[in-house]
């Protein structure tokens, strides 16, 4: 029996806070928008080839719309020229922005943690930059991302 080998990315999606948009909503970042900047960016940076060889373990596994951490699953194999597409995404939807690795392990458990601890950091700036209107719904929203990330599995 094979093992399928797998590298996890903990990856902070920053937003260019001078974009130049009409809208006055912010970027909503879900796990399809991210999923789909990303394969648009293999398949201009490495073609057809590159897609359907990256796409066989490629999974957005978690995103947190407040905090904008996200966690990556990719091949062991192809994890180097996923994270090159991945600097090379400038926007989601209409909206710009960078990607900044946060940490790569061979492990979820890891990973994880890692995650949790900038989401909770990040969570804390934010509560901290916004005051009071922190609403009861975003703390809410906020508690379930840190159930769905303590559950995450392979």
């Amino acid at each position: 029996m094979v093992q399928f080998k797998n590298r996890y990315l903990v990856m902070e999606v920053l937003v260019d806070p001078n974009r130049e948009t009409g809208d006055a909503d912010p970027i909503v970042l879900s796990g399809f928008n991210v999923t789909k900047a990303i394969k648009d960016s293999i398949q201009l940076n490495f073609g057809e080839c590159g897609l359907a060889s990256s796409l066989l373990s490629f999974q957005v596994k978690y995103v947190n719309p407040i905090t904008k951490i996200c966690i990556i699953r990719v091949s062991r194999d192809d994890h180097k020229k996923i994270w090159a597409a991945i600097t090379m995404v400038r926007s989601i939807g209409r909206c710009p922005v960078s990607f900044n690795l946060l940490d790569l392990s061979g492990c979820i458990q890891v990973c994880r943690r890692k995650a949790l601890e900038c989401d909770e950091t990040k969570f804390e700036l934010y509560k901290h930059l916004y005051g009071d209107r922190v609403t009861p719904e975003i703390k809410k929203s906020v508690k379930n991302n840190f159930e769905r990330i303590k559950a995450l599995e392979n």
